[in-house]
């Protein structure tokens, strides 16, 4: 009898370690460290000196210095400094919020306002965002916002899922197109805030262009409020997923280059990386990108006030 019970605890402890699972956290994914930057604007859009945040180590720098990522961390975000034809302007959609003992991210879609007497007064959209890669500041112009950040890190792991905890709030009504030329403009239909991991395999050829192969996908929108702290679990599909019974048309391949993200190749010039094709379901990806965001749609459009708090980023195996 003995022998029999030994055997039966010996299986259930076998079985309970094979479905075991693995939480891995990202680095600094728990946004309890920032780095508080204190820039002087110029003195033509009226020289104050504005607080702009990044995540990594505890620090504050004071000064208009083009920042590049502090102590391993592997965070990019929205926040900026810009020289633009000598002027210094700062743009600040993520901050810095409290969650239980520690802190989190708080992401933001606002107006950023410019205004220089005589010369320009304009309001830009700009929406809080967060990815894993990096800024190359200073951003010396507002066109295309996606080839002045380096997205994503090398990753040739296989998780099963993307946790992190997160609460949102949408507005509702329709979105706000302003890129600081021209009038504003109303845009039909409403917008979402959204999380997403993309692994893929990249390539470079002789030019120096990046490939890329689709390995998984994990996306997903907010659109209702979410006014508690919920945990959430982003699964990861692996392969060509068109058919899988929640795909949606969102999360299909990134593969023009007018929305392609861009990376920095071999010869360190930022290029987009376009996603050439669904890879093999058992394929081991290069690289990962994580990017978290209080819009969905392209650069200066969105919902004025939509707001995503996230926090506690892991993966899960």
């Amino acid at each position: 009898m003995k022998r029999i019970l030994f055997s039966v605890m010996m299986f259930a402890s076998l079985a309970l370690t094979s479905t075991a699972e693995t939480v891995e956290p990202i680095k600094f994914g728990n946004f309890d460290n920032w780095v508080t930057r204190n820039i002087k604007e110029s003195a033509v859009i009226g020289g104050k000196t504005k607080t702009t945040y990044e995540i990594g180590p505890t620090q504050t720098i004071n000064g208009a210095k083009a920042y590049t990522n502090l102590g391993g961390s592997p965070w990019g975000t929205s926040n900026v400094m810009a020289k633009v034809m000598g002027v210094v302007k700062t743009s600040n959609t993520v901050y810095p919020d409290v969650h239980g003992t520690g802190k989190c991210a708080k992401l933001v879609t606002q107006f950023e306002h410019v205004k220089a007497i005589g010369i320009i007064n304009m309001d830009v959209v700009a929406a809080g965002t967060i990815f894993l890669g990096s800024m190359q500041e200073p951003v010396s112009s507002t066109k295309n916002p996606y080839s002045k950040m380096n997205m994503g890190i090398p990753f040739t792991k296989r998780p099963k899922f993307l946790q992190f905890d997160y609460k949102c709030i949408c507005p509702s009504g329709d979105r706000t197109y302003s890129s600081g030329f021209g009038k504003k403009k109303t845009v039909a239909g409403r917008d979402y805030s959204e999380v997403f991991i993309l692994l893929q395999r990249r390539w470079e050829d002789a030019k120096g262009n990046i490939h890329a192969a689709r390995v998984g996908t994990g996306r997903v929108r907010f659109g209702t409020n979410v006014n508690n702290w919920s945990k959430y679990r982003l699964p990861i599909w692996y392969g060509d997923i068109t058919t899988h019974q929640g795909y949606k048309s969102y999360m299909g391949l990134i593969s023009t280059k007018d929305k392609a993200y861009y990376a920095k190749n071999s010869k360190g010039k930022m290029v987009p990386v376009i996603e050439e094709k669904w890879d093999d379901d058992n394929a081991t990806p290069t690289h990962m990108i994580i990017m978290a965001s209080s819009a969905c749609g392209t650069a200066y459009i969105g919902t004025i006030g939509m707001t995503l708090w996230v926090d506690n980023f892991a993966l899960v195996y």
